[in-house]
């Protein structure tokens, strides 16, 4: 099998409930409401404001990531971050939402991951097609739970 060094993924899910309720959950401070395990650390600014430049780390198992915002629209209901796992990965993820109707939004996820090394490379094999497809899927009934939750 070829090693895997850059992928590009992207995947629609349609979530209930309105466009100005669901695209902050896809911000820092939103995700830490409907993704187990999300506590970033803020570094800039400490208050976790989303925002162009901000940047906080999270970590997962034994990894560490660096985040950046590096693209915050939130009138256009869109936010890209640059990430870096070193000495594993580095990539983008863009989130642009979309209304479908007053109760309805479609939230496009992208990812774009290039290996740093031969774990990395490993983590791109994974993450098929399929397995991207799947982990974006789970997404929606969290974040419509959530909005739930909140109503």
């Amino acid at each position: 099998m070829p090693t895997m060094t850059h992928l590009e993924r992207e995947h629609r899910i349609l979530i209930e409930g309105a466009i100005d309720r669901v695209f902050p959950l896809f911000t820092p401070i939103g995700e830490m409401l409907w993704v187990d395990g999300w506590e970033p650390d803020f570094i800039f600014p400490e208050s976790g404001e989303a925002r162009d430049g901000m940047i906080f780390r999270t970590t997962h198992g034994n990894e560490e990531t660096l985040w950046s915002c590096i693209a915050w629209d939130p009138d256009a209901h869109r936010v890209r971050y640059a990430r870096v796992t070193p000495g594993s990965r580095f990539g983008f993820v863009e989130v642009l939402c979309r209304e479908t109707s007053p109760q309805q939004t479609e939230a496009s996820i992208r990812y774009i991951l290039t290996a740093l090394s031969q774990a990395g490379a490993s983590y791109l094999a994974d993450l098929t097609p399929n397995a991207y497809k799947q982990m974006i899927d789970g997404w929606r009934p969290r974040i419509e739970s959530c909005l739930k939750a909140s109503t």
